[in-house]
């Protein structure tokens, strides 16, 4: 059998990878589609790289839609060339709705994992998915209801996070691996998965790190996602601040730290799990910032908070984000100890809502089926 499967985030190629490769150990699927180094990795044939089409922000979109128009056309025509007997697409939702579209209306079955956000932001994104899609696989609990209610067959299978986020080396072993100080406060930061996001973020996380390092015996780290060229960060980061710069995963970097500066995403609950002390960030244009704040049902921007329902963590966002909060947020959550463990009590009650583990494997049992309803019939001999 044959199928499409598309993820254009770091996150989601994550997740979409584990969930591709458990499927193929079941049943012998050919996958092709778009996605990153972890989709390649699980064997996935990739028509495009997902760094092609991840750009960020609404104003910035319609700067690149020659470029993301040229890599969706090159989709459907593979799609038409392979004919899939299901599509699995994983996050990415403006690219994602768009190309449900165009399989619904060649007949082919569409299974959304990991879907947007519609209690946070654009709800009206329920009605394109109720013509759209088979079935929707969920990520958290009171997600189910608000799909049910919009009469869209959902199944809630929580999130992938709950079996991938754990550490495998200590942090002295860590430290080691890494040419670090093991007696010396470790700060991780996670400027976004995206190239623009790393070009918005680092400079100013690095001119709060130079404040940071003035005022504390302090060491700093990067994971880089997979989605983000090697060369931009290394050219964002000077040489005379140290910063040592690790491709992911991330579990590891985050339990050796002290503190962690995080770029608002998926990354902010892998923070929270590993219960990392954490600050969030983000900016986009001025003109994305403007036409997203009239979109937004929600007083948090990150999914920390956004799930908790109270400001756990700070949030830095737009004008708010500078290299002196950045700094003084980071230097409290090192300093005062009341401080970091109210934070670590909070995050480790998070836990609880992200939900047992599992969620791969039950998302491949539904992928399964719907495979099986999907196979063609037999030929009668």
């Amino acid at each position: 059998m044959t199928a499409l499967i598309v993820a254009g985030e770091a996150s989601g190629d994550q997740h979409a990878a584990a969930l591709a490769a458990r499927v193929s150990q079941q049943k012998p699927v050919s996958w092709f589609g778009l996605g990153g180094d972890c989709l390649q990795a699980a064997g996935v044939t990739l028509v495009e790289h997902a760094r092609t089409v991840n750009v960020l922000g609404l104003s910035e979109v319609v700067r690149h839609l020659p470029r993301i128009y040229r890599v969706f056309r090159h989709l459907l025509r593979e799609v038409d060339r392979r004919r899939p007997q299901l599509a699995v697409l994983v996050n990415f939702p403006d690219f994602n709705l768009r190309l449900a579209r165009q399989l619904h209306a060649r007949k082919i079955p569409v299974v959304y994992f990991i879907p947007p956000q519609v209690w946070a932001w654009r709800s009206g994104r329920l009605r394109s998915l109720k013509r759209t899609v088979r079935k929707v696989l969920c990520i958290f609990p009171f997600e189910e209801h608000i799909y049910q209610r919009a009469g869209i067959e959902v199944e809630y299978v929580g999130h992938p996070l709950a079996d991938h986020a754990v550490a495998t080396l200590t942090s002295p072993e860590f430290s080691s691996r890494h040419g670090l100080d093991a007696k010396c406060h470790l700060v991780c930061l996670l400027p976004g998965s995206r190239n623009q996001e790393v070009i918005r973020h680092l400079p100013t996380l690095v001119s709060a790190a130079q404040r940071l390092h003035r005022r504390l015996p302090v060491q700093f780290i990067v994971v880089r996602a997979s989605t983000v060229d090697s060369g931009l960060l290394h050219s964002l980061l000077p040489a005379s601040l140290g910063v040592r710069v690790v491709d992911g995963p991330v579990y590891n970097a985050l339990a050796a730290s002290s503190a962690a500066v995080v770029a608002s995403g998926t990354a902010t609950l892998e923070a929270a799990l590993m219960e990392t002390p954490l600050v969030v960030i983000y900016r986009v244009s001025a003109a994305t910032w403007w036409l997203g704040r009239r979109m937004v049902h929600t007083p948090h921007y990150s999914m920390v908070n956004i799930i908790a329902g109270k400001a756990v963590v700070p949030e830095l966002i737009q004008q708010d984000f500078t290299p002196q909060r950045v700094a003084e947020e980071v230097e409290a959550l090192i300093q005062d100890r009341t401080r970091r463990e109210a934070m670590k009590q909070e995050l480790r009650s998070l836990r609880a809502e992200i939900g047992r583990p599992g969620a791969i494997e039950r998302a491949s049992r539904a992928v399964l089926d719907l495979l099986a309803q999907s196979a063609p019939a037999p030929v009668p001999s």
